[in-house]
């Protein structure tokens, strides 16, 4: 069963009607000369004083959930003073849009891992029946349905990327968060609540091995740089070599050009500033 919106009457009508009728019921009371028309005028008055229970408010982006002795009557959004049944139960339901920030969770990633990760959810109601009818309490069902699917999530992925191309925690924010949002309205679906946005806000390797994936990360960094510099380095080498050739400047034979291209390795890769030595000989 789904939500079935009902339309009430008008507050604002029924609040000149019941007094007034209140009103002639008494008069009409005291200005009847018969018993019956006494108790009849009496009656009328009663009921328009109980009607008077009837009188609720709603608010812009918020809904009344009716009841009538256990069964559902119907959802009333239309925002202002409105009248129902004074027999009706009313329960308000927040239909605007909310955060939910889970606890920082501590979870073994893909690659067995400790990580701690956090999400923050944005999500509204968007079926009234299922949220109040479904679950037994759709909040506390919105923070352990999110919460299990950020574990869910976090053990399915590993924290960094190993591989080209892999899909990791830290590279694919986007990716992971589209996921992610899926997963948590696919298990919110039943208690009539839509997911608007869910997003990681804290991910990080936990304490006991934060310090050695540190050196890890940098241990990595150091390589792609060296491997960077390398790279430069050879292509200024056999340029400079080309240029001497071309230029005809000096004749290298194979020995002299190995200990050149060792002589400007050393000078471009190297961490710290070489000395020159300079030869005032000749060159063999």
């Amino acid at each position: 069963m789904k939500e079935q919106r009902r339309k009430v009457a008008s507050g604002y009508l029924m609040l000149v009607v019941l007094p007034l009728l209140i009103l002639l019921s008494f008069l009409a009371a005291a200005a009847m000369p018969g018993l019956a028309w006494k108790l009849l005028s009496a009656l009328v008055g009663l009921c328009a004083i109980v009607s008077l229970f009837g009188f609720f408010m709603v608010a812009p982006n918020e809904a009344k959930v009716l009841q009538l002795f256990g069964s559902y009557a119907g959802t009333a959004i239309t925002p202002g003073l409105r009248w129902a049944n004074p027999f009706y139960s009313k329960q308000r339901v927040s239909q605007r849009i909310r955060n939910f920030e889970s606890d920082k969770l501590k979870v073994n990633d893909a690659a067995g891992n400790p990580i701690e990760i956090a999400a923050v959810v944005v999500w509204r109601v968007v079926d009234t029946y299922e949220a109040v009818f479904e679950v037994d309490d759709f909040e506390d069902f919105v923070s352990i349905q999110s919460e299990a699917a950020v574990r869910n999530l976090a053990s399915s992925y590993p924290y960094d990327q190993h591989e080209e191309g892999e899909v990791a925690l830290r590279s694919h924010t986007q990716d992971i968060a589209e996921q992610l949002r899926t997963e948590i309205q696919d298990r919110l679906d039943k208690a009539g609540v839509e997911v608007i946005e869910a997003r990681i806000s804290h991910l990080a390797y936990a304490p006991e091995i934060a310090s050695a994936m540190l050196k890890r990360q940098q241990a990595a960094a150091v390589v792609a740089a060296r491997a960077k510099v390398v790279e430069g380095a050879v292509s200024m080498v056999q340029m400079a070599l080309e240029q001497l050739k071309s230029q005809g400047i000096v004749e290298l034979d194979d020995e002299r050009r190995a200990q050149m291209v060792s002589n400007l390795l050393v000078v471009l890769c190297g961490e710290s500033h070489t000395q020159p030595v300079v030869n005032a000989g000749s060159l063999y």
